[in-house]
């Protein structure tokens, strides 16, 4: 393992999280505990959240369906009264379900927006007060570069996932006077367990090698390592931009 970094400005911060019982959430977790940071995660997995807040001493797991918007701003509350007001937001929640465009109903393709994207505003709108009265604060928003890559076999999610460009650049811009920042970051194929269980065939990962600049598969500990920095005061002056961590993908 690489010897990464420490953020000194991240020891003592207050971080909300949508998902992180498991995949690249959970390494975020982890990743913001060994900061010296609190750290409190909204997930709906209410065994594996608790199972994953039990790892450590200040981490805060309160199960919440985040497609329930009214659940999720109770979620946010019950974060704040645990570990204080956030100084940074982490929207790393979604699903990338397979699905046939052919397929798809106006019922399927609302739930999938739900489940991908409308909680990311939501969530701002949650915590943004709070950090417009510190004067200060970092979200980072989860995109995919799927579509990027004109990938197939997800159009709900690939539109999804393409819209939290637009809503990073937008809320940068209305945010950014508070000295609140707000960045997308883009993972190529990150080898979860949910991807090494359902898709990660040795035919696709061959295929996906010959795609990426370099050889090897992106663990979520990399993605995890982006989101930190972005984070941290490293960053301070990265706002409404896209990081990409996908190995150079095409």
């Amino acid at each position: 393992m690489p010897d990464f970094a420490i953020y000194p400005s991240l020891k003592g911060k207050t971080v909300f999280m949508t998902g992180g019982a498991a995949g690249i959430g959970a390494e975020i977790v982890a990743g913001f505990a060994a900061q010296g940071a609190r750290v409190g995660f909204l997930d709906i997995d209410a065994q594996g959240g608790a199972a994953m807040a039990a790892r450590f001493d200040a981490v805060h797991h309160h199960a919440c369906d985040l497609r329930d918007i009214d659940a999720l701003r109770d979620g946010v509350a019950a974060l704040r009264d645990a570990i204080g007001p956030a100084d940074i937001l982490i929207n790393n929640a979604a699903r990338d379900d397979r699905h046939n465009w052919a397929d798809v109903t106006p019922d399927y393709w609302d739930e999938r927006q739900a489940t991908n994207l409308r909680h990311m505003f939501f969530a701002i709108q949650a915590v943004a007060p709070d950090m417009i009265d510190k004067g200060a604060g970092s979200i980072v928003n989860m995109g995919s570069n799927s579509w990027w890559e004109a990938g197939g076999g997800f159009p709900a999610y690939a539109t999804a996932k393409a819209a939290v460009h637009g809503l990073t650049r937008t809320m940068a811009r209305d945010l950014g006077q508070h000295r609140i920042r707000v960045n997308t970051v883009v993972p190529g194929w990150i080898m979860t367990e949910r991807q090494k269980d359902l898709w990660a065939t040795p035919d696709a990962l061959e295929a996906h090698r010959k795609r990426q600049c370099l050889p090897d598969l992106i663990d979520p500990v990399h993605v995890a390592r982006m989101v930190l920095f972005l984070a941290s005061d490293d960053a301070m002056m990265c706002t409404a931009n896209n990081y990409m961590v996908e190995a150079g993908s095409i």
